[in-house]
């Protein structure tokens, strides 16, 4: 029966298996994020206006079409008026709570000045020791990438 199945399957035109491929699969969205520490080994954290936890790492979402890494700069500049530079992918993982796939992204401020946008209030360096209030998984995942990248806290 499957085989039968399948045969079918094959004859239908390609638009037909796109649209069900739209409408079976699992959709997820992407989010790049940029871990941005100094030569003292602190993490570069963004207060955000539109969160309930302020304090968080740089990030947003892929556009269609976008690269990621283009996407990371992008969003950057848009927030804040920085220019980065992206130096390599630290991690790809998928959330397990939903249909979300990041993309964490070392990268280095390359020019800019600071300035204030609709989404970003301020921008500040923190110690590994001293983090804000923020979101829990967003510290570990810093805590987790400064071992990966034996980067040590200046306290």
């Amino acid at each position: 029966m499957k085989r039968f199945l399948f045969r079918i399957w094959r004859r239908l035109p390609l638009w037909i298996h796109i649209l069900a491929a739209r409408i079976v699969r699992p959709r997820f969205r992407v989010g790049v994020a940029a871990l941005i520490f100094d030569e003292q080994g602190r993490i570069l954290l963004f207060r955000h206006t539109y969160r309930k936890f302020e304090w968080g790492i740089p990030g947003g979402a892929l556009e269609y079409g976008e690269q990621p890494q283009e996407a990371m700069v992008r969003e950057m500049f848009e927030e804040t008026g920085m220019q980065i530079e992206v130096a390599r992918l630290l991690l790809a993982e998928n959330s397990k709570d939903d249909r979300h796939v990041s993309l964490i992204y070392q990268c280095r401020i390359i020019g800019g000045i600071f300035r204030e946008s609709d989404e970003v209030s301020a921008v500040n360096y923190f110690d590994l020791t001293a983090l804000p209030q923020m979101l829990f998984a967003e510290k570990e995942l810093i805590r987790r990438m400064a071992v990966k990248l034996n980067i040590a806290s200046s306290e």
